[in-house]
């Protein structure tokens, strides 16, 4: 039995307080979390919370803080193309095991192709605290235009008109790429491919880019080049137009799994050995990388991690805190039997 004696119904914070042995505003300011208070103060209302199974009043909190302790995670794909890509996955995975260290809750947002707008009035009408965007493209500015109303981190640099302002997480893509091409060209390979990804994405340029570069600095020559669209079918129309060039090549750098494996597809129709004629190395360690034939040598994101690290960015800029505007996450190859 509470030291208290329950008249009935949920213990109030005035119960708290009494418990405690401290003042109602000493008290809430322990449950909201200010700085202001002594670690015994802590310990003592933690006691005593835990003794009553007291739950503060969240419609209260709201009210005094502004705050709605929600964060919106915002996929601007269509559906299809969320549910196939396990990319999407792991970075879900991962912000809503960073949310779960924090007092937000994470709500999650497909922007509907019919109506984009929806999603926007939507984070602009006060119900989240921020957002999280995976996935943007330089043809949509509203999001990186939403970041002056509303803290938004991105998961991937943003382009566009106003990306400079903008927070996000990401990978070094040209150096994903510059590390798949030194690998190639330590095993021999001389002229080096690209299936690139879209032209509209920051990963999409950004690897490309880094392929022309590290083929250079090897002094090695550029193979054909092609564009993809980060899907398995996309890898195997540009392997396809690859092979229809009829540029050789004994290298290929493509810049995601599911388009390498799309792409590994149509070489072994065509009777084309991998990595024995050609060696490829890809992106991202998931179930396309894994599962291709022959398993892809490729750069592992840690898009887990990432989607944690973009939570962190976020809390720390609505709560107030000084983040640095980009953050690098760290990359590895991992090294299979493609090449």
């Amino acid at each position: 039995m509470s030291r208290i004696e329950r008249i009935g119904g949920a213990p109030t914070l005035e119960q708290v307080a009494a418990a405690a042995g401290l003042s109602r505003a000493t008290v809430s300011r322990v449950i909201n979390g200010s700085p202001r208070v002594t670690a015994e103060a802590v310990a003592a209302v933690n006691a005593a919370v835990d003794e009553l199974g007291y739950v503060p009043n969240r419609a209260a909190r709201v009210l005094a803080s502004r705050r709605t302790q929600s964060i919106a995670l915002v996929i601007p794909e269509n559906t299809a193309r969320f549910f196939s890509d396990p990319y999407f996955a792991s970075a879900v995975q991962g912000a809503a095991m960073g949310t779960a260290r924090t007092d937000y809750t994470l709500t999650m947002l497909i922007t509907s192709e019919s109506d984009p707008d929806k999603t926007r009035r939507y984070l602009r009408g006060g119900n989240v605290d921020g957002a999280l965007v995976i996935s943007h493209h330089s043809d949509d500015r509203s999001y990186v235009e939403l970041g002056d109303e509303l803290p938004v981190v991105f998961g991937g640099r943003p382009v566009g008109e106003g990306a400079e302002r903008a927070y996000y997480v990401d990978v070094d893509n040209e150096e994903v790429a510059g590390m798949a091409v030194r690998h190639l060209a330590s095993r021999g390979r001389r002229r080096i491919a690209s299936i690139a990804g879209p032209q509209t994405m920051a990963a999409g340029l950004d690897r490309h880019r880094g392929w022309r570069l590290a083929v250079q600095e090897a002094g090695l020559e550029h193979g054909p080049e092609a564009v993809g669209d980060f899907t398995p079918e996309g890898g195997a129309e540009a392997m396809r137009a690859l092979l229809a060039s009829g540029e050789p090549f004994d290298g290929l750098f493509a810049a995601s799994a599911q388009m390498a494996h799309g792409a590994l597809g149509v070489l072994r129709d065509r009777g084309v050995d991998v990595p024995g004629t050609i060696g490829a190395v890809t992106v991202d360690d998931d179930y396309f990388a894994r599962n291709a034939a022959p398993p892809l040598t490729t750069v592992r994101q840690p898009t887990v991690a990432l989607g944690g690290r973009m939570v962190d960015v976020l809390v720390a800029r609505i709560e107030g805190s000084e983040v640095p505007r980009v953050t690098i996450m760290p990359i590895e190859l991992v090294e299979r039997g493609s090449g």
